[in-house]
């Protein structure tokens, strides 16, 4: 009788071990599924991998120092650019100033040269028709140079309005019958291509 209920309560704790293993199998697999573990995983079986951070952030602090360093050399190259053109600039019209003459002054020599033989000739001939002939030639001369360079004589004689635009007043003298206007022209004044290169120094009566 003993051993019936012996026998019984062995049955009894040998099902409850099994019970207990199984609940605890169950549970394992359970935990294994959990997307606790597992969150590193995807859905479809992949792996998420993080972003490299430290590779980006080079990147980045290396972007603007070349770029800062790219627009400081085309500055340096501008400027020294611009600086040349200046510096050429302010020669090429020092020498403009300096030798704008030029061509005037080379038109001139050969008048100058006239005159110098005038002067010789003059010493040795008597004749003063052909003095003045030749001095007319060399004056002749001289004012076709002067007009192929834009230079006129401005036709001012007396009696003619004064006129402040084209003479210079030197003195005046009382004249009623002239007032305001031209009475004698003391030097003779020149236009440079309408413009007033010299103006004519004139009497005026009042």
């Amino acid at each position: 009788m003993h051993a019936k209920y012996l026998y019984n309560a062995m049955d009894m704790n040998t099902s409850k071990v099994e019970e207990t293993a199984t609940n605890a199998a169950q549970e394992e697999e359970v935990n294994t599924d959990s997307p606790i573990e597992n969150e590193g995983e995807m859905s479809d079986g992949h792996t998420e991998e993080a972003p490299d951070q430290g590779d980006s952030s080079d990147n980045s602090e290396e972007s603007p120092k070349e770029e800062q360093t790219d627009w400081q050399d085309k500055y340096m190259r501008l400027y020294a650019e611009f600086d040349n053109f200046r510096k050429r600039t302010m020669r090429e019209r020092v020498d403009l100033i300096r030798n704008a003459s030029k061509d005037v002054l080379e038109a001139i020599l050969p008048v100058m040269d006239d005159f110098e033989r005038a002067e010789a000739a003059a010493a040795d001939v008597a004749d003063v028709a052909g003095l003045k002939e030749g001095q007319a030639l060399i004056q002749n001369k001289l004012k076709q140079m002067l007009k192929a360079q834009g230079v006129e004589k401005m036709d001012v004689k007396a009696g003619d309005n004064f006129d402040v635009d084209l003479h210079e007043a030197i003195t005046r003298i009382p004249m009623p019958e002239l007032s305001g206007k031209v009475v004698d022209v003391v030097e003779a004044g020149y236009k440079l291509n309408d413009t007033v290169l010299r103006y004519a120094k004139v009497v005026v009566g009042e």
